[in-house]
C-alpha cells in the first residue's frame, strides 16, 4: 500500500512505510473519514500520536492546519520513518519525535495539554484499551474539548469502565473500527 498525505500543504506527498509487519498503516478512506469527521477543528490543534508508526495520521493533521503533534513510539525505526517523513513534509519544527514506551509516557506528568490523543496500536494485544485507561487515569493531558480517537479492528472492541472519559461516537469503516472518547461532563 502506497502511503500519502491526502489532503492540505502537504497534498500528495509519499510518505515512506515501516519495513515489516509491526505498524498497521491507515487506509485512506479511513484517515478521510477521519479527517471529514473532525473537520476545521483540527486546525491550531494540538496531537498525541501516541503509536506513531509511520506518523501518517500526525502529519495529515499537521498538513490539515494543526499546530503540532507529539509522535511517540517504542521501536527505533518506527521512529526513524517518522522523522524523515516529516522532513520530507517539511514539518519538523512543528514536530515531536519521542522514543519510548507508550504506557509510561502517558503515566508522566502531564505537560501542556492536547486536543487530539490518537491510539492505533498492533493489533490483538489489548494496547488500546491499557493506553486509553492511562489517559483515563491521567486526563491532564487533555484540554477541556479534546478527543481520544482510537483506531482497532472490530473484532478488539470491549466495553471498558472509564472514570474521565466517555465514549461518545463509533464509526466502522471495513475492517477499521474508530472509537471517540472525550471528558465526562461534570455532574456537579
Amino acid at each position: 500500500m502506497t502511503l500519502r498525505v491526502i489532503s492540505g500543504k502537504a497534498r500528495g506527498r509519499k510518505l515512506k512505510s515501516v519495513p515489516g509487519d509491526t505498524t498497521r498503516p491507515v487506509t485512506d478512506m479511513v484517515k478521510e473519514a477521519l479527517f471529514n469527521i473532525l473537520g476545521a477543528d483540527v486546525i491550531d490543534s494540538r496531537w498525541w500520536d501516541v503509536f506513531g508508526g509511520t506518523g501518517a495520521i500526525g502529519i495529515e493533521a499537521l498538513s490539515r492546519g494543526a499546530a503540532y503533534v507529539r509522535f511517540s513510539d517504542l521501536n527505533r525505526l518506527p521512529v526513524e520513518v517518522i522523522r524523515e517523513n516529516l522532513a520530507a513534509c517539511g514539518f519538523g519544527q512543528q514536530a515531536e519525535v519521542i522514543r519510548g514506551n507508550a504506557f509510561s509516557l502517558l503515566s508522566n506528568p502531564p505537560g501542556e495539554p492536547f486536543d487530539y490523543i490518537f491510539i492505533a496500536p498492533p493489533q490483538y494485544k489489548e494496547m488500546w484499551s491499557e493506553a486509553l485507561l492511562h489517559v483515563d487515569s491521567n486526563p491532564g493531558w487533555l484540554s477541556q474539548q479534546a478527543e481520544v480517537i482510537v483506531q482497532i479492528h472490530p473484532r478488539e472492541y470491549k466495553e471498558i469502565a472509564l472514570e474521565a472519559l466517555e465514549k461518545v461516537e463509533e464509526r466502522k469503516y471495513g475492517s477499521t473500527l474508530l472509537l471517540f472518547y472525550q471528558l465526562k461532563e461534570d455532574k456537579e
